[in-house]
């Protein structure tokens, strides 16, 4: 998940209803398995993503490991990787795990994070370069949130220089340019590595569409 420096998303203003004990549960997942990877050696590292994440060449050929589709969406490259992601995942998660429940919305996640890692796989299957990261799933997140929320407000941070400004926008405003710029990045990147802007834009059309599915009667 990219954010940009030169406007950072702070947080939203509609109060969660109930503790996300989801949201929760998933931050503390993937710190602790990136907590797992800071012990290793950078051989066993290797070995690790090697292993564990999703690999479009692979999964498009005969035989592939399938289960890769998810566990690469809780491994992260380094510490601005996993930052960035949680910090999304915290800002747009606690409403929608609001309107779905525990149990529910880590369903939702975790389909999100599989269809997003599959839509890159689909853009780019000769591509040999590790894909992961939990993006595409909270891409997925935000995608739900956009259907849910298009009148929330979204507080952001623009640093100019040494003075930091504050605005306000819409959710629906902050979520469309989002995802447009996903996929335009997209449609210039020839998938030779960096950032999954077809996993970030699969992600999200699933969430979008999806998460009526997920919601729990009220």
């Amino acid at each position: 998940m990219t954010v940009d420096l030169a406007m950072i998303p702070l947080h939203d203003t509609i109060p969660a209803r109930h503790a996300p004990m989801a949201v929760w549960g998933l931050i503390g997942a993937n710190a602790l398995v990136f907590a797992l990877e800071l012990g290793l050696s950078a051989d066993a590292l290797a070995a690790l993503f090697d292993m564990f994440a999703a690999v479009p060449a692979r999964l498009a050929g005969d035989a592939p490991p399938i289960w890769t589709l998810v566990t690469c969406m809780f491994l992260h490259g380094g510490w601005l990787h996993l930052l960035g992601n949680l910090w999304m995942l915290w800002i747009f998660g606690d409403n929608v795990e609001d309107r779905m429940g525990p149990g529910r919305f880590v369903a939702f996640y975790l389909l999100c994070g599989l269809l997003a890692s599959a839509s890159e796989v689909a853009a780019h299957p000769a591509a040999s370069e590790s894909v992961l990261g939990a993006s595409g799933a909270i891409a997925g997140v935000m995608g739900a949130y956009l259907a849910m929320f298009p009148r929330g407000r979204i507080v952001m941070l623009v640093p100019l220089l040494f003075w930091p400004l504050y605005v306000t926008v819409s959710a629906f405003s902050f979520l469309l340019y989002w995802f447009v710029l996903q996929v335009l990045s997209g449609s210039l990147d020839a998938g030779t590595g960096g950032v999954a802007y077809a996993a970030h834009a699969g992600g999200f059309i699933a969430g979008l569409l999806l998460h009526r599915a997920f919601l729990r009667d009220e």
